[in-house]
């Protein structure tokens, strides 16, 4: 926690003031000096749990703020055998029988990454894993006094087509108010009934916040307890995992209800708040049992009712922000977004909830400046609620036909597991994003031929956009997308798939581009709004570069010649005909050039309006074109010659940005192909720059580790341009 951010509230950072007493003075001497009571000496009065056979291996190190412990004396009241977890050895190896690994408050609270607990979960994330297959359980209540700090031994089950990941991720956010989520669940029963409010564990409240880092992101767990009323379990302060292949259980939370003693095992909070704790971890005694005499409660994750902030299209003048607040849409209606530079207010703009678009927000801010960085801050318009101000930032395209250089990620087929490869999109300089379709598997591909309905297809593009590492992406740049097949409605499908309403539903439910294809019944009409229509083709302009996003699915009949469609078609040329950039990119989920092994699922199909395209650009003197593609698993730079627009019309395929290549199929000899590599965890990087002469368009694959894969360097002459 870092009282100079301009993020903290007045209460955080005076609660930073206040441990910073504490470190000095102690924790009851600060409290009196805040005007506080502490009767810690007093008796709490919960009993102990009678001696229960279970043995718990701990991990706890003083809070290098207050001084405070307690994981081991709670445990030991609460009926545990508890041992020291020993740092040299694997889960369950240091005795006959381990039932519990827990990780106290605050042991992975290091400035260097070399805490003991962040060694020991890395060196042992398998036998972790492992040990809770077997009816372990694991409760980690660690957490450094930063944001963004995962649990990294959660497992991630992958195949061909799909991911099941679990994870949780911390925020800056604390919070004193903790609600009951699953009031059944024994953990939570356990602190019943709730006071007035319906809040549990006020023990704590004037002491320290109850939830340090609270959890703001996760991934198939189950919310036991939050830090805001409702149902929607966001903030969550408690989290319930299960491996599908396993027994055991995962508890991980941002309460800090192990922090009662000081290192002598004195109290050193009221009565009130040991009753708390104690209470927690004497039911934490009978939830292990279940566990391990597979009589655990019935378990189901809660999926994250938050997603966002995302920018999505951002021109010279323009800014389309998305968000999934997650609070009540009936208590909280009405949001304001503030757009600040250098931390001073320039607009400010409003807008309600969409009920009929998953409870999500679109905000589109005027009248901006080009070429500037802007900051943004989204937050409801009533008071009263415990949430987190949503923030961003974007930076407006440069002004058209000027020199310019801009850099683009470009990528495909991205499974919602934590991926690093999204935090290599920022540190290679990129600007904006285009996710090519497969961006999520919204269609659940594990399971191709079983129809899905639209909070399925919902539920899966919301994961995707709350996974840390996606989330920390698209609150500070610009996306835009189009689909392919597994997002569209699933693998292989055309636009005959009597699923793909839906699919669109979700789909503009959860992007911010610029248009949404047309209006249904006016083919002329382009659709700003994120109501009913056909397909979802748009396009953007950034300096000297423009996308043409172009939908190959909802038109489409494999059956038959079609793919664009006559409307599609027409909006194509038009744009294409009007653009004076430099660089025109023609991007596509699907491959323009002929995939092998007979598929059809793909721009060759459809030969006879991929011609139409080729003879437009030529028949007009079209210069700078390029085609862009993803899906096949495989990356791949193919030069189809100067025969068909005039010049060396090259295709960039970029895929995938998961780990399933499939290079026996795809990576083999193809007329035209200058590269060619199945190599997993990749994204293109495109660089297209006017400030030199002549201009260049450099197109760069990346992984994830930051190693080239391949490049093309292609200057504006090798694109029609005259030298």
């Amino acid at each position: 926690m870092d009282d100079s951010s301009p993020a903290l509230s007045d209460s955080v950072r005076a609660e930073i003031s206040r441990r910073r007493a504490v470190q000095l003075l102690g924790v009851g001497a600060a409290a009196v000096a805040a005007g506080g009571s502490m009767t810690g000496t007093a008796a709490a009065v919960v009993p102990p749990n009678a001696p229960s056979g279970l043995v718990a291996a701990v991990l706890e190190y003083a809070d290098r703020w207050t001084n405070a412990v307690g994981l081991r004396k709670l445990l030991e009241h609460a009926g545990f055998t508890v041992i020291d977890l020993d740092l040299t050895k694997a889960p369950g190896a240091q005795v006959q029988a381990v039932d519990l690994i827990a990780f106290g408050s605050f042991t992975n609270d290091s400035t260097d990454g070399t805490d003991p607990y962040g060694i020991y979960v890395k060196a042992h994330t398998e036998l972790l894993r492992a040990f809770v297959r077997a009816r372990g359980v694991v409760l980690d209540l660690a957490k450094s006094d930063k944001p963004g700090v995962g649990v990294p031994y959660l497992p991630v089950k992958e195949w061909e087509w799909d991911t099941t990941a679990m994870y949780a991720m911390r925020t800056d956010a604390d919070f004193n108010t903790i609600y009951p989520v699953a009031g059944n669940h024994p953990l939570v029963s356990a602190l019943l009934p709730a006071d007035a409010s319906g809040q549990v564990l006020t023990g704590r409240s004037g002491s320290f916040f109850t939830s340090y880092e609270t959890l703001g992101a996760w991934r198939e767990m189950r919310v036991l307890l939050a830090c805001a009323e409702g149902t929607t379990g966001f903030p969550a302060a408690l989290l319930e995992g299960k491996d599908r292949d396993g027994e055991g259980r995962y508890l991980v939370s941002s309460l800090t209800i192990d922090k009662c003693y000081n290192t002598a095992g004195q109290a050193v909070l009221t009565p009130a708040a040991v009753d708390d704790s104690r209470r927690f971890f004497n039911a934490l005694t009978g939830y292990v049992k279940t566990v391990k005499n597979r009589t655990a409660p019935a378990w189901a994750p809660t999926l994250s009712s938050q997603a966002g902030p995302l920018v999505g299209h951002v021109d010279e003048t323009f800014a389309r922000l998305w968000a999934r607040p997650g609070l009540d849409p009936v208590r909280f209606p009405k949001w304001k977004c503030e757009v600040l530079i250098g931390g001073a207010v320039v607009k400010t703009v409003t807008g309600d909830i969409s009920t009929a678009n998953d409870n999500t927000l679109l905000l589109d801010v005027q009248d901006l400046q080009a070429n500037t960085k802007y900051d943004y801050t989204i937050t409801p318009v009533a008071v009263g609620a415990a949430f987190v101000p949503m923030k961003g930032s974007f930076t407006t395209s440069p002004v058209a036909d000027t020199p310019a250089k801009v850099t683009l990620g470009v990528g495909s087929c991205a499974h919602t597991a934590p991926n690093h490869l999204w935090a290599r999109v920022m540190a290679e300089g990129c600007e904006g994003f285009v996710m090519l379709g497969d961006t999520p598997y919204a269609d659940n591909a594990n399971n191709f031929d079983v129809p899905k309905g639209l909070e399925t297809v919902r539920s899966h593009h919301r994961e995707f956009l709350a996974l840390p590492e996606i989330a920390n992406m698209v609150r500070q740049m610009p996306i835009w997308g189009t689909w392919d097949d597994h997002d569209f409605a699933g693998n292989d499908t055309d636009g005959q798939s009597p699923q793909k309403h839906d699919f669109r539903k979700a789909f503009v439910d959860y992007r911010a581009n610029d248009t949404f294809g047309h209006a249904t019944g006016n083919t002329t009409q382009r659709l700003k709004g994120r109501g009913a229509g056909e397909g979802v083709y748009t396009s953007f302009r950034r300096g000297p570069i423009e996308v043409f996003l172009i939908d190959p699915r909802w038109f489409s009949n494999k059956n038959g010649t079609v793919c664009m469609g006559p409307d599609q078609k027409k909006w194509l040329f038009e744009k294409l005909g009007a653009s004076s950039a430099t660089f025109k990119v023609l991007a596509s989920g699907m491959t323009w050039y002929d995939k092998p092994g007979g598929e059809k699922d793909d721009w060759a199909n459809y030969a006879a309006e991929k011609d139409e395209i080729f003879n437009y650009i030529n028949q007009k003197k079209i210069r700078g074109c390029v085609l862009l593609s993803g899906d096949i698993h495989v990356s791949r730079a193919i030069n189809n010659g100067n025969t068909r627009v005039g010049y060396d019309l090259w295709e960039y395929v970029v895929s995938p940005i998961h780990r399933i290549t499939l290079g026996p199929t795809f990576d083999v000899a193809t007329p035209g192909v200058v590269h060619s590599k199945a190599e997993k965890y990749t994204f293109l990087k495109l660089v297209a720059d006017t400030t030199v002469t002549p201009a260049r368009l450099t197109a760069t694959w990346i992984n994830r580790d930051g190693q080239k894969v391949f490049e093309v360097d292609r200057r504006a002459t090798d694109f029609g341009y005259p030298a």
